[in-house]
């Protein structure tokens, strides 16, 4: 894709297929995909490695732990790996229990300020599509086209369980359903920047479509944008 900058924000609740629709619009555009979720996974998964857990110690010296992690801690999201201190620990972030730590940690203020400002940088400068919970409302208020991609729970959670199931993890659906339902109260319910969709973003419920016809959707609607 060449010409003026576009960046594409894509917001939505957990298992509605955001990464994969994102990566796949990428694709088709030649631009960056940056997986902002990945990034919040990372942290969490760091944060549960040093066995930092909000009832793990005392609020103050939740805080200052916290802190000193963040300030030494190097996420990186480039060509769909996630790198934390140098390390790749893409396959490491992607179980139920990262998930729902990384749902929890980044309702704090100082991680989302952390990943915030290393996502606005990514943005500021070239094409991209960026996939998380708050992208549209918060990291890039002027993207030049928005999306809120959602589904159905039960859907979501079918998609999430035959995902890890392929991966060789066992799991129970109505485990990841219910993990799946209290993320959701989480992620709308946060005092800050809370899942919501942008005023001016475009609503896309995938229960009943597929991968393609999602990214066909949004596609059509940049072209329209010329």
């Amino acid at each position: 894709m060449t010409g003026k900058i576009i960046r594409i924000a894509i917001d939505g609740p957990g298992g509605a297929g955001k990464s994969t629709v994102a990566k796949a619009v990428a694709r088709r555009l030649d631009i960056d995909y940056i997986d902002t979720g990945a990034m919040y996974r990372a942290i969490a998964y760091k944060f549960l490695s040093e066995g930092l857990t909000p009832d793990s110690m005392g609020e103050s010296d939740f805080k200052s732990s916290m802190n000193k992690i963040l300030a030494g801690s190097k996420v990186d999201y480039s060509q769909g790996i996630t790198t934390l201190d140098g390390k790749d620990v893409s396959r490491d972030i992607r179980t139920s229990e990262i998930s729902a730590a990384a749902s929890a940690f980044s309702a704090i203020p100082e991680v989302r300020e952390k990943l915030v400002r290393l996502q606005r940088d990514m943005a500021c400068r070239r094409s991209l599509v960026m996939d998380g919970r708050d992208i549209g409302t918060n990291v890039i208020k002027d993207a030049e086209i928005k999306i809120f991609l959602t589904a159905s729970p039960e859907e979501r959670a079918r998609r999430r369980y035959e995902e890890l199931i392929s991966k060789g993890q066992k799991v129970q659906y109505a485990s990841i359903l219910s993990e799946m339902k209290k993320r959701d109260h989480n992620d709308s319910s946060r005092s800050i920047n809370p899942l919501v969709k942008a005023e001016d973003a475009i609503l896309i419920d995938s229960s009943n479509m597929d991968v393609d016809q999602v990214v066909d959707l949004i596609c059509s609607e940049i072209e329209k944008q010329g």
